[in-house]
């Protein structure tokens, strides 16, 4: 054995050890854990949460932060609506069976608690910086909101490194890697071509800093989604007698023998867990760095949009891909990942469903490209004091282009790795200032109470 197989062999095993059943289990507790605590927060206020990310708010005296909740949103959704919404939902059903769906979608429901809950310590920990731009996630949470200086500083510490260099990994070659591949496969366009024209486009994008990347995904978010779901909807229409036996499927066989059984956690559970939380990044710790930036005057108000993420991200747009995958029943047929996703749209819509998947494979990489540029910026400012923010944007700009022309198994499985590592110090703070996001929601919910009462009060009076 070379050494760099030995490398990718040792990278594997301890993937599949930090992403075992401790991390899995500690990442569905905590989401079951705040569920209860704050009162089963995201039943109650999902529609209210709706409407604030998606519906223009009058800007209040009192907001700081350099984006809008909406931008927060999309920069947040352009990180997570990426390859695991369409190759991450076939591998889990492949390796879990259709029921592993159920089991994301159980993922989900507890995450956006979690997710809320990140949220609201991002922008109630955020710092402000000496050109007023926010810096906010895990890192400053855990040294500023941990009173143990010994415990919390060291966490933040963990976190930003692991961060630093998860983006280059999942966030950046492995990103751009897929795009040329796809593009070399369905249109014979050269990995260099593609990796040259992803790196002038991202470049343009990710120097301007988080205004311009707020802007730019508040506009390509909607419409990479809408893209996806529409061709999904379609053939959901279409097939509409096939949708509810699908349903049937995907429930009756998340609590087979094999769902339940097989150690601590079953296969079918395993799998489901697992991929939710890849697509979502729900405990993972990312998404609140985005949700720190957003105008906003409460804590609670962000967090509530922050929590529609989750929503959107794998109760809508995993749900779309899942449904589709059991209706075409290839998934025993030897096909995995991506080309189980597109094979399932050809079954469907004939060439114009490998073309659906192929473009939309190319707008969520891009997308996760822009998101996470963001992500390792803000770690790596935090290790370094704010010093070098230029040189990291000009390498993670250069590291598009060679992730575009190499071969990468051994950079993502070393990327899976510190994107695992993440999560123990995020989940730890989490759980430890859970007192702190309880108090912060109490708050909140009574002064939305109230501007509910007025808002309902002035259409009485027109």
């Amino acid at each position: 054995m070379d050494d760099q197989s030995a490398l990718h062999s040792f990278l594997s095993n301890l993937s599949g050890l930090v992403w075992g059943p401790v991390l899995l289990t500690l990442l569905v507790g905590t989401g079951v854990y705040l569920t209860l605590r704050l009162g089963f927060l995201q039943f109650k206020t999902l529609p209210y949460a709706l409407k604030l990310a998606f519906k223009p708010g009058k800007k209040k005296k009192n907001e700081k932060g350099d984006i809008s909740h909406y931008q927060a949103l999309t920069t947040a959704l352009a990180a997570t609506i990426g390859t695991g919404n369409i190759a991450g939902v076939a591998t889990a059903v492949v390796l879990g069976g259709p029921g592993a769906v159920f089991w994301m979608w159980v993922t989900a429901v507890f995450g956006m608690a979690t997710k809320y809950a990140e949220a609201v310590l991002a922008v109630k920990y955020r710092v402000e910086g000496k050109n007023g731009e926010m810096s906010g996630g895990p890192m400053y949470y855990l040294s500023r909101g941990l009173k143990t200086k010994w415990l919390g500083q060291p966490l933040g510490v963990l976190f930003a490194l692991f961060g630093a260099v998860a983006a280059f990994g999942i966030g950046n070659m492995v990103q751009s890697n897929s795009v040329s591949d796809v593009m070399q496969g369905t249109f014979s366009v050269p990995t260099w071509v593609t990796g040259i024209i992803l790196t002038v486009l991202a470049g343009l994008v990710l120097l301007g800093g988080i205004k311009s990347i707020g802007k730019v995904t508040a506009f390509f978010v909607p419409i990479m989604a809408l893209f996806y779901v529409i061709g999904a909807l379609i053939i959901l229409i279409l097939n509409y007698d096939m949708v509810i036996p699908a349903f049937g499927t995907i429930l009756n066989d998340a609590f087979t023998a094999s769902a339940l059984g097989g150690g601590l956690l079953g296969t079918v559970i395993r799998y489901g867990v697992a991929r939710g939380v890849f697509s979502n990044e729900a405990g993972l710790g990312s998404a609140p760095i985005a949700a720190a930036a957003a105008r906003t005057d409460y804590a609670g108000r962000q967090a509530l949009v922050s929590m529609t993420q989750v929503f959107i991200d794998t109760i809508i747009v995993c749900t779309m891909t899942g449904l589709t995958i059991v209706m075409a029943d290839q998934y025993q047929g030897g096909l995995d990942g991506a080309d189980l996703t597109s094979t399932s749209f050809q079954i469907f819509l004939g060439d114009m469903g490998a073309y659906v998947v192929t473009i939309g494979l190319i707008f969520f990489a891009f997308s996760t490209i822009v998101g996470w540029s963001y992500y390792g910026e803000k770690c790596f400012g935090y290790l370094t004091k704010q010093r070098f923010i230029g040189v990291y944007k000009i390498v993670f700009v250069a590291f598009i282009l060679i992730g575009s022309v190499s071969t990468l198994d051994t950079v993502w499985v070393f990327a899976d790795v510190m994107n695992g590592l993440m999560a123990f110090p995020n989940l730890i703070g989490l759980l430890l200032l859970s007192g702190v996001v309880a108090a912060e929601t109490n708050k909140f919910l009574k002064v939305a109470k109230k501007e509910r009462q007025q808002e309902k009060e002035q259409r009485q009076a027109s």
